[in-house]
C-alpha cells in the first residue's frame, strides 16, 4: 500500500498543455480513491525536481509524477540524490506525450485508470542507469530510468526542442515523428569506440542504445529482452544502417523484430563507455544532456516504484 499521505507534482505543460487541461479530473479520482495528497504545477524545466528535493526534505515519502518521461525523470532524479531513495516511493500518472517507462512497467495508460492505482498499488525495485558525458565543457552525471542513447537518436531528441508546445498530444506524436524523419535525412553515421571491461570495439554507428526498460518513444519494442530489475543494460547497436535500410526498418521497431536485421546487435551489460572522435549528443529519458564521451552503469534495483 501507498503511503498515507503524497505530495503530487503536476507538470501542466505536459503533452502540449494537455496535462493542465485534464488536471480537474484526475485530481477529482485521486480524491474519490482517498488518497491524501497536496499538489503543485511546474512552472520550467528542472521544476519537478525542485519541488520534488522540498517534500522529502520536509518528510515526504511518496511522490506522484504527473506528466511525460521528462517529468518523471525529473523526479526520479531528485529521489536518487537525495541519499534517502530507499525510503521513498515514486508513483506516475502518464499525462505526456510520450510514457516510455509506464509502457515498460507495464501501467495502464490512461490517467483516470492510474489515479486510481495508487489507492491499490503495489511496490517493486526497479534498477537505475547512471550516464556521465560532458556538457558545456564540464562533467556532468544523470540517473535514467527507462533509456538514454547517442548518435541519431539524440539527434531526434534534440530536433523536438523547437516543436510547438500548445499543440496537445494528439498533435504531438505526429510533429515528433516528422522531425524525427528530418533529423534522420541529414545524419551521418560515425565511428565509435565501445569499450565493455577490458574489451574495446571500434565501429561505424547509427545509434547506440543503453536501455533499462523495453520501450521507447511511441511504443516502439527497442529492447524486448531488457527488463527493469535483472541488473543489467540492454545495449542495442544500430550500426553502418543506410536512410533506406532505417525507413524500411521502422515499423520492425514496434513489435521487436529490428534485431533480425545483419546491422542490428544487442548486448547485456553492466557499463559501457561511448567515445567519437567528433562528439556525439547524449540524451538520457527524452532529455538531452550532453556529449560523448559517455559512460553508462547500473544500480540495481535503486528505486522504490508503485505499480
Amino acid at each position: 500500500m501507498p503511503a498515507s499521505h503524497a505530495t503530487v507534482i503536476v507538470n501542466p505543460m505536459a503533452g502540449g498543455h494537455s496535462a493542465g487541461k485534464e488536471w480537474p479530473k484526475m485530481m477529482e479520482q485521486l480524491r474519490k480513491v482517498g488518497l491524501s495528497f497536496e499538489f503543485e504545477f511546474t512552472r520550467k524545466a528542472g521544476h519537478a525536481a525542485e519541488i520534488a528535493a522540498r517534500a522529502i526534505d520536509e518528510g515526504q515519502g511518496l511522490l506522484v509524477a504527473v506528466g511525460g518521461d521528462g517529468t518523471v525523470s525529473e523526479v526520479a532524479n531528485a529521489i536518487l540524490r537525495s541519499g534517502k531513495a530507499a525510503e521513498l516511493t515514486l508513483a506516475i500518472v502518464p499525462a505526456g506525450t510520450a510514457h516510455a517507462l509506464v509502457y515498460s512497467l507495464g501501467i495502464s495508460e490512461d490517467c483516470v485508470q492510474a489515479c486510481s492505482r495508487l489507492a491499490c498499488g503495489r511496490k517493486i525495485q526497479i534498477d537505475v542507469g547512471v550516464v556521465s558525458c560532458r556538457s558545456q565543457g564540464h562533467q556532468v552525471e544523470r540517473f535514467f530510468v527507462n533509456e538514454a542513447s547517442t548518435g541519431l537518436s539524440a539527434e531526434i531528441v534534440d530536433s523536438w526542442r523547437t516543436l510547438p508546445t500548445q499543440s496537445g498530444r494528439s498533435a504531438n506524436l505526429p510533429l515528433r515523428t516528422l522531425a524525427g524523419l528530418r533529423a534522420a535525412a541529414s545524419h551521418q553515421n560515425r565511428v565509435v569506440k565501445l569499450r565493455v571491461g577490458d574489451n574495446t570495439e571500434s565501429t561505424c554507428v547509427c545509434s547506440v542504445f543503453i536501455a533499462n526498460g523495453r520501450y521507447c518513444a511511441d511504443k516502439m519494442l527497442i529492447a524486448p529482452h531488457a527488463s527493469l530489475d535483472d541488473g543489467f543494460l540492454d545495449v542495442i547497436i544500430a550500426a553502418d544502417v543506410s536512410k533506406a535500410e532505417l525507413l524500411r526498418m521502422r515499423p520492425s521497431l514496434y513489435d521487436g523484430t529490428h534485431l533480425r536485421h545483419a546491422k542490428m546487435s544487442e548486448k547485456k551489460v553492466t557499463e559501457i563507455t561511448v567515445e567519437a572522435e567528433e562528439p556525439l549528443l547524449v540524451e538520457a529519458d527524452g532529455d538531452v544532456i550532453g556529449q560523448t564521451p559517455a559512460s553508462f552503469r547500473i544500480l540495481p534495483r535503486a528505486l522504490n516504484v508503485l505499480t
